[in-house]
């Protein structure tokens, strides 16, 4: 592919980034620079699609990266993503148990009664979709005096907030296998190239940087017929992962602090086996940040991934290649967005093509 150079290009490109910032500041008088607390707090879900997709957890980054993207979701990742890549890895975790999570939800679509119960937490599911007008001019009082409220309402007991796995109730029936060993170092998808077929572990990495909406349409297209997996939620838990990193004397973990995420174990139908009874199927999903669709949709793929590797891929949403290549929001919207670049020298010679065969068939 062929460009060419664009001469008093710079100032050009200089001025369209002063525009852009006017944009971003146009209100001037009416308005305020928005913080970043704010955006973490009260725009939670673009703020945790940005932890996820950007693949690095820095809650202020990630709020700078949207108010630097005025709200665009894939240049925030991308901005998240770049910065991400000029820092240094100074250690590595051991593998963290979910178990440990300090929930703020979690729910299951198998089972009514689970151990610890079902907590709903916070959740637009059970709400009506109908705008409110009154946010339109919301007061500050009343905006503070909400939170307050909320909390002063809080009961004094102390209630456990870690929980037990539910699909463990399945395991112990001998109705589910039990989980695959934890290898004992995983691929680096940051590090390596993708090189198919790709171990499981390469695979959730990737899914697990993911753009939502590709991620979704994916697995929407297994859900509605293009696949056979009849899924059901096992467990969606979200809450806070206490993250342990080894101390650099004494080398026993330590924890230095927590994550906020999001993991969904999708149970699928059941598979007969060679070297047993028929057991039920799993699926799992991660991320950072709340963002239960994107968790659902990885959970779905990783199962429609699994099945294609050992059955072979009957449907686009089965092929590895196929799936892992394309839901990635950076490079996809890196790609897309490169047709607006010059091809003025590609295109002049589509057109001397376009021409020749004109004029030899006699048009």
């Amino acid at each position: 592919m062929a460009y060419v150079a664009i001469q008093g290009g710079e100032e050009a490109i200089r001025q369209a980034d002063r525009l852009r910032e006017f944009l971003r500041t146009r209100q001037g008088e009416k308005s305020r620079p928005v913080d970043l607390e704010a955006i973490a707090c009260q725009l939670e879900a673009l703020h945790s699609r940005i932890l996820s997709e950007g693949g690095l957890y820095h809650e202020e980054l990630a709020s700078l990266a949207l108010k630097q993207s005025m709200g665009d979701p894939l240049e925030a990742a991308f901005a998240l993503r770049a910065y991400r890549s000029t820092r240094p890895r100074n250690v590595e975790t051991s593998p963290h148990s979910t178990e440990t999570m300090r929930l703020i939800r979690r729910i299951s679509a198998a089972f009514k009664d689970i151990p610890g119960g079902q907590i709903l937490g916070p959740t637009p599911d059970f709400s009506l979709r109908l705008m409110r007008f009154e946010l339109m001019q919301e007061p500050d009082r009343e905006f503070a005096r909400w939170a307050g409220e909320w909390l002063s309402g809080l009961p004094e007991d102390n209630v456990s907030l870690t929980m037990p796995k539910v699909v463990d109730i399945l395991r112990q029936r001998g109705l589910l296998a039990e989980a695959d060993p934890v290898p004992g170092a995983a691929f680096d998808v940051t590090r390596e190239p993708l090189v198919f077929p790709v171990a499981r572990s390469a695979a959730l990495q990737t899914m697990a940087r993911g753009e939502t909406g590709g991620m979704l349409a994916l697995a929407y297209s297994n859900m509605r017929g293009y696949g056979d997996l009849h899924p059901t939620v096992g467990e969606l838990r979200v809450g806070y992962l206490p993250v342990l990193l080894p101390h650099h004397v004494s080398g026993q973990d330590i924890e230095i602090g927590e994550v906020l995420m999001t993991e969904c174990e999708m149970i699928t139908k059941y598979e007969s086996k060679a070297d047993g009874p028929p057991q039920f199927t799993l699926g799992y999903g991660a991320c950072f940040g709340h963002n239960e669709t994107k968790a659902i949709a990885m959970a779905v793929l990783d199962r429609c991934l699994q099945k294609g590797q050992r059955d072979g891929a009957e449907h686009p949403a089965e092929d590895q290649e196929y799936v892992l290549l394309h839901i990635d929001g950076i490079d996809s919207m890196g790609f897309c967005n490169h047709f607006k670049m010059p091809h003025y020298v590609t295109f002049q010679a589509e057109m001397d093509a376009l021409d020749q065969t004109r004029a030899g068939s006699g048009v």
